[in-house]
Order: C-alpha cells, then structure tokens, then sequence
C-alpha cells in the first residue's frame, strides 16, 4: 500500500476497452495521488509456471485489463489531464510470448513461444534471458488513457487519441504525461505494465509484467489538446547505451516493410552470433530493441533502422 496516496484502487476493479459509461472505481479531486494495482497484458492467465502450451488457452477477450476508470472531478471535454508517473512498483515476474498471427513477422513466426521472466523487483539488475543475455529493465505501464467522446464499447488494443495502448517506453517514472479529455471527469484507467520494452514492441509482447503505479493526476483547463504529449526528466536510454547499438536497416518505399526487413535482419544476426533460436532472437529484440525512422525525406525511398543495445551480452 501506498502511504502518501489519496487513494488505491484494487486490481479486481479493471475493465476491458473503453466506454464511457462505466462506472467510476473512485471519484478524485485534482491534484489527487492514486495507487493503481494493474494486472498484466494478460490479465493473469499465464503465470511463473506456466509453459507454451497455455498460448493456445489463451482469452483474447480478456486481454489488456485496465485498472479503473477514474473520475477527475471538475474535468471537462476540451481541458488536459495531467499524468504525474511517480513511480512504479514491480512483482519480480513477467512473460514474454510470439502469439500466432500477432506480431510485426507474424508470417515468419507462426508457432507459438514463451519466455518467462524472474527479475529482482527491489534492485531492478538486469533480467537473464536464457544463458547469456541480460536485459536492463525499465518499468513504464503500456496503457495509459481516458475514456472516448463515442458511446459504446471500444477495443483497448488500438492506441487512440485520448491514449490507451501507446506502448510508450519512456512513460516511465518521472515523465509527465499530457491526455486530451473528451467526457466529463475524463475517465482514466491504466494498466498493461512492462518491466522492459524495445521501442516498437516488435514482436507483440514486451516484459509483460504485473506491478502497481503511483501517479498524480491533474487538469491543465481547455487546452484543445489533440492527441497525448509528454515530458521526460531527462535521458531516456541511459539503461541501454553504455556499450553502444549493433543496427540493421530496411530501406525502399514502405515504412512498414522496411520496419519488417530491417528486424529480421537483426534476427538474422542475433541467432546466428549468439546461436539462440531465430524465434528467442524475435523475442529478445522485442524487449529491448528500438525501431526507428532514420530517414523519411529521400523519395522515393525512406530508411528504417534497428538499434539493438550490445550491453544486452557484453
């Protein structure tokens, strides 16, 4: 429990999707510190026994709970909420899974595989991913938003404009978060936390990662925002850039196929130096590899890039 907050709000009140007529766990002036027990993307189906053939048991329907929704008293449609993560607090246990048919090389991995992760929660070392490779972590929650102006039942996997599935990795403590609010008291609602995540989340699934979050929640009044924005404290790779990035790169027409070539070229390189499985090297990069635009001016061709840190075996 958390000693310094207004209030906590119990993982078993979690809602799948946005709508904006669900009830509110909790009503909350502004300025109110909150304690948010989020369960993982999973929504605690797998667990640290579990193995690769409970994938295919798998509820979609049941996947990414969100703990909440909140109402921010005095919160209007046109005002900002402002999100203060302050910190989080982690369970020493995550997955990470290739999901069939989901993923940015779905149609290169179509088995399923799991990974379960045993991590120190109090001194967040980097996590062992099979014999040698140890990921530096940096917890930050992947869902992250108010509720829609549209009525009805909306799925939480898209990321939308008022936020949800940003999948952001620098959403981590310390950032300020800014989410546009369309309904009256906002209804916000978090969940989906990760130990680690590369940029991209390539593979579908980061460090899925069950833990509670503290964060203070604010308005900024009729600001017009039109989609998230956030601050950060300060270096956001500080985790990953001491021994510096080997980097493959997907260069034509389409962004997303140059996304596509340029990681599985990195899986290429990762199983065939390291000798671990193409599908392991899949998933190790989803956790810890960074996609970027490089280029995007030079038509009639643009150039993506994949960092992966090299600290992750050395």
């Amino acid at each position: 429990m958390c000693n310094n907050c207004d209030y906590t709000i119990h993982g078993r009140h979690h809602h799948f999707g946005w709508d904006n007529s669900f009830v509110p766990a909790e009503r909350v002036a502004p300025g109110s510190t909150i304690e948010f027990q989020c369960l993982d993307a999973g929504g605690g189906q797998l667990q640290a026994d579990s193995t690769v053939s409970d994938i295919a048991k798998l509820d979609f329907a049941k996947v990414n709970p969100v703990t909440g929704p909140i109402f921010v008293e005095g919160a209007e449609p046109g005002d900002a909420l402002k999100v203060t993560i302050e910190m989080f607090k982690p369970s020493g246990f995550g997955w990470t899974a290739n999901i069939p048919g989901f993923g940015l090389l779905a149609d290169d991995f179509k088995e399923p595989a799991l990974n379960i992760w045993k991590y120190d929660a109090a001194s967040l070392e980097p996590a062992l991913f099979g014999k040698n490779a140890r990921v530096p972590l940096k917890p930050f929650a992947g869902t992250i938003g108010n509720a829609l102006a549209e009525k009805g039942h909306h799925s939480v996997v898209p990321p939308r404009r008022v936020g949800g599935n940003l999948d952001i990795r620098d959403l981590a403590a310390g950032t300020t978060l800014y989410l546009p609010v369309e309904v009256a008291g906002a209804l916000f609602s978090v969940g989906d936390t990760h130990a680690a995540q590369g940029d991209g989340e390539v593979c579908g699934t980061a460090i899925e990662s069950p833990m509670d979050v503290v964060l203070k929640l604010d308005l900024v009044k009729d600001t017009r925002l039109k989609t998230p924005r956030f601050t950060t404290p300060g270096p956001v790779t500080r985790h990953l850039d001491a021994k510096g990035y080997e980097v493959t790169t997907g260069i034509g027409p389409d962004l997303m196929t140059g996304a596509r070539e340029a990681v599985a070229q990195m899986v290429d390189l990762l199983s065939g130096r390291y000798g671990i499985d193409p599908v392991e090297a899949y998933m190790l990069a989803s956790v810890c590899g960074d996609l970027r635009i490089s280029e995007i001016v030079d038509m009639p061709n643009w150039v993506v890039s994949f960092y992966f840190p090299r600290c992750v075996f050395e």
